[in-house]
Order: structure tokens, then C-alpha cells, then sequence
């Protein structure tokens, strides 16, 4: 397991440099250009992976894996999600206590919206994540939060996430210094190493999709939050991108951040903001 590591971690280095080389717009440390940023990341693994369709991407390991693909489109017929898609729509659409529900917080009723969280809210100053957009509906109809890596939150963001399927990630950046710090603290940590491993999330998902590291095979990182919430045979139940990214954290012995911290919200806008006009093909359904 060490040389595989040292392997792994010889190599990011390398990649991530191949990576600044080849973006045709290398963006000076101090401007932010987040349509140069986006158009980078997708060229790289576009190049690095040129028999992957593009929209495949946002399937995850199975893009890079064809038996694997094959094994997920035959899963998908009885989706293990499916569970959790039911129970959202009923959730989704059961009055709180004062009789409005959570359309009544959202732009279209709620329905077909998924593409386009987060956003940054210019009022706010900060990124709002679709988990945190349905807290504040709780929150203002008197019902108490639900927890962000629990059952309930992977539901509902799993029905609406299903509204929303193959439509095309629209993340806006406004023309706002906040908008653009925001964006920059979450490429700044999806870079940065941390823990005694010493990984950063592009560690894995940047450097080495479709390699193996124990029996998990890594999803590249364009399109990552797409697929969001996740089935997961690992936890044998849903999963919301808080407890990704919580997950991510713990296993490369980091000390994983409060849920809905600035610095998750931030990553999760910078990943988004990324995949544009790659479809929504959330929920999904990982190993």
C-alpha cells in the first residue's frame, strides 16, 4: 500500500505541472478568469481522455471503465436509488406544518432547477448550494434543518436532481469580487494538499481517474458533482456531496470540514462552475 502511495503521490506532481503546460490560458496568480479556468479543465481531460464522450464524464468511474459501464447500465434498470427517489417526491411535495411546501422557495416550483446550484447570492456575498437552499426553506417555514450527510437531505436532493436530468450544468459567476474570491478559494482548496496523506482532491481526481487505488476506482473530477447525491455500495445507502466531501477528507486523514463550511461551498462552485454545459445525471450510483 506505501509504494502504491508514493507512486500515486510521485506522479500528481508530475501531472499537475503536464496540466498548467498544456491549458492553452495560463491564468497570473492575480487575475481570476474563470471562463479561461473552465475551459482548461475540461480541455485536459477531453485530451486526456479522448475516447470518452464528453457528457460520459459525469458517470464517473464508469466512463473510464468499459466493464464497469456495462455492469452500471445494467444496474440502472433497477436503479439502488430508486428507494430514495420515491421518498424525496413524497417529501418533496408533503406540506410543512404552516401548509406551504419546499416549491414554494424555489424559481419553476423546484422542478428542473438543479443545473443551476449553486449560485452565488450578490445580496449574501456567498455561495449557496442547493443543500443549504433547502435547510433555509425548512428554516423559514419553521421545520427544524435536516442534517447535510443524512438520509433525508440525500432524497430530496436526489428528486430534484432526477428533474433535472440532461439538462446542462449553467453555474453563473457575477460580475462581482466576491463571486470571483468565492470561485478562487474553491480551485485554491480542490488544489491545495492536506492530511498526513498528503493528498489534495486533485491528488486523485485529476492525476489518476480510472486508476485503482484499493479496490475503489477514481472518478474524474469534470463532472464530479453532476452525478450528486450518490448511491454508494460503500455506505450501502445515499450520500450527498456534503458527505463527499466530508468522505474525501476522512480518507485521506484530513480533518474534514463542518458541512456547508465556506471553503465546501466554495469547492462545490468551482467543480460546477467547471462542468458547464455537461448534463445533470444525478442521483448516481457508485461502487
Amino acid at each position: 500500500m506505501k509504494a502504491r502511495l508514493s507512486l500515486l503521490l510521485g506522479s500528481v506532481s508530475a501531472a499537475l505541472v503536464a496540466f498548467v503546460l498544456t491549458s492553452p490560458h495560463v491564468v497570473a496568480a492575480d487575475k481570476v478568469d474563470p471562463v479561461a479556468d473552465a475551459e482548461a479543465f475540461q480541455n485536459f481531460f477531453f485530451q486526456k481522455f479522448p475516447n470518452v464522450k464528453h457528457e460520459d464524464f459525469v458517470n464517473g468511474p464508469y466512463s473510464m471503465n468499459e466493464d464497469m459501464k456495462r455492469q452500471w447500465q445494467e444496474k440502472e434498470e433497477f436503479p439502488p436509488y430508486e428507494f430514495a427517489l420515491d421518498a424525496g417526491k413524497e417529501m418533496f411535495s408533503t406540506p410543512f406544518k404552516n401548509g406551504k411546501t419546499y416549491a414554494d422557495c424555489f424559481p419553476n416550483g423546484g422542478i428542473g432547477i438543479r443545473q443551476n446550484y449553486p449560485y452565488f447570492d450578490e445580496n449574501e456575498g456567498k455561495v449557496v448550494t442547493l443543500e443549504l437552499a433547502l435547510n433555509r426553506c425548512r428554516e423559514a417555514n419553521g421545520e427544524a434543518p435536516y442534517s447535510y450527510v443524512k438520509d433525508e437531505m440525500a432524497s430530496l436532493t436526489a428528486y430534484m436532481a432526477f428533474t433535472s436530468r440532461g439538462k446542462p450544468m449553467d453555474i453563473r459567476i457575477p460580475d462581482d469580487p466576491r463571486a470571483l474570491a468565492a470561485f478562487e478559494n474553491g480551485k485554491r482548496y480542490f488544489y491545495t494538499r492536506r492530511g498526513q496523506m498528503n493528498f489534495s482532491c486533485a491528488s486523485c481526481h485529476v492525476q489518476s481517474p480510472g486508476e485503482r487505488i484499493r479496490a475503489e476506482i477514481l472518478a474524474p473530477a469534470l463532472g464530479i458533482v453532476n452525478a450528486m447525491p450518490i448511491y454508494r455500495s460503500e455506505w450501502s445507502g445515499m450520500g450527498t456531496t456534503s458527505r463527499r466531501f466530508v468522505t474525501c477528507n476522512s480518507q485521506t486523514r484530513a480533518v474534514p470540514l463542518e458541512p456547508q463550511s465556506d471553503e465546501y461551498r466554495d469547492v462545490e462552485y468551482f467543480l460546477s462552475y467547471v462542468a458547464n454545459g455537461l448534463p445533470i445525471s444525478g442521483p448516481g450510483a457508485r461502487p
